[in-house]
């Protein structure tokens, strides 16, 4: 029997509704993106850190984040940046957030995130093999720990990673500098967790060639155009753009921080916070000290990413600023992992910097699937691991907008975590 072809469309044109799209026009329907920006990966997608592995889809906030938050303040470098201008809703969204990171609250978001994240894998190879993508991939993530004493601190990590059935080993400090020869002139590593999966790739260019996929495909992309308001009485969908009114079958928004305002009209209220984050990127200048793997630096939560012959530093967690001012602490953070881990790689001080809001749950898990009895559909709150996900939730959207069952387990990962309009 003949599927329905339906008219859907897809608000948010970063990594999230490219995806999405994706997978909706490949099931046979009539496809509509909307973006507000003048092109895809425009904005958290563009920042993205590159790193590309089941191994780095972990929260952000890790058991004793509030100690950690609170040593930051009175260091020149951090992993997070509690801004002045902290509201008090930001306040209760930290409250809430760093209550997240307890033990038992972490271990199940680990193991929705690796859930999702190793199905998401599996599409993406089926992708590159059926598309022969090439988006300068690099291969192996070295998750680096500079003392014993941070060895020991990610034993119950090593145990969920093993449990989820995540393919890692623990490598001590030779063993490191042995599979990453670039670690020579590193002052101190003591170990790290080494993941032979896919590493790193250049996340807006994948983006892009997915794009030309979905065109093919027959989607048409509407760029810069906002959505006011979606209403969802009744068996379609409305739509008000700009001054006209649209009528479709289905609306899935992946609009970023911007869902939070679509989905409140609609009695949808999520602990969704837009945090603001960074990058550094720079050319390679000296290929035989510079990293040929993805890395992350555990303490201080940077990644650093070989994206063809440039080095990408990404992280560090901003709190309350909304503006686009590169902070001199994040600054400092960035600069001082590259130093520290790769001296010689690339000349850091003329990086191009950049900086975007990445909306977050409180959770830090995504959100995916359909809002109340209507046919709106969300696919959003992916945070700093959003790529390492992407493909996997976007096809679990798509296959319920097409009536289909998901092809994994949901649990966790639906507006049913929240009850049935959010919190």
């Amino acid at each position: 029997m003949t599927q329905q072809q339906k008219q859907i469309v897809v608000i948010g044109g970063g990594v999230m509704g490219i995806c999405t799209a994706y997978f909706l026009a490949e099931a046979g329907h009539q496809v509509a993106l909307i973006e507000q920006r003048s092109n895809v990966a425009e904005e958290s997608t563009l920042g993205n850190s590159g790193l590309l592995s089941a191994g780095s889809a972990t929260p952000w906030a890790t058991p004793g984040m509030r100690n950690k938050i609170l040593a930051g303040m009175f260091s020149q470098e951090a992993p997070n940046v509690l801004n002045a201008r902290l509201s008090p809703a930001l306040w209760r969204w930290l409250r809430r957030w760093i209550s997240e990171s307890e033990l038992p609250r972490f271990r199940s978001h680990v193991q929705q995130m690796q859930r999702l994240a190793s199905y998401s894998q599996q599409l993406l190879q089926q992708l590159q093999q059926h598309f022969q993508l090439d988006f300068e991939q690099s291969s192996g993530l070295l998750a680096l720990l500079r003392t014993e004493a941070e060895l020991a601190a990610h034993a119950p990590l090593q145990a969920l990673l093993t449990e989820c059935g995540i393919a890692h080993s623990v490598l001590d400090g030779d063993a490191a500098r042995t599979l990453e020869p670039a670690l020579g002139g590193a002052a101190s590593v003591a170990g790290g967790l080494y993941f032979p999966d896919l590493g790193a790739g250049n996340c807006t260019l994948f983006t892009k060639q997915l794009k030309a996929i979905t065109q093919a495909l027959g989607v048409q992309f509407h760029f810069d155009t906002a959505v006011g308001a979606i209403d969802a009485q009744g068996a379609q969908v409305g739509l008000q753009v700009g001054s006209e009114q649209l009528q479709v079958d289905a609306v899935v928004v992946a609009a970023g921080a911007g869902s939070a305002r679509l989905l409140k009209p609609l009695g949808v209220r999520l602990p969704l916070y837009p945090i603001k984050t960074y990058t550094a990127t720079a050319a390679v200048r000296n290929h035989e000290v510079a990293p040929h793997m993805a890395l992350q630096d555990a303490n201080y939560q940077v990644s650093m990413s070989r994206i063809g012959d440039r080095l990408r530093l990404a992280g560090i967690a901003e709190f309350g600023a909304k503006d686009m001012r590169i902070d001199d602490k994040a600054l400092r953070t960035l600069l001082k992992v590259a130093q520290d881990w790769f001296p010689d790689a690339a000349n850091f001080n003329h990086a191009s910097f950049w900086c975007g809001h990445t909306p977050m749950l409180a959770d830090e898990v995504p959100l995916l699937g359909r809002v109340g009895a209507g046919n709106v559909f969300v696919n959003l709150g992916h945070g700093g691991s959003g790529w390492s996900m992407a493909l996997g939730a976007a096809k679990i959207v798509a296959d319920q907008v097409c009536g289909h069952a998901p092809e994994i387990d949901l649990d966790g990962l639906t507006l049913a975590r929240y009850g049935l309009y959010g919190l």
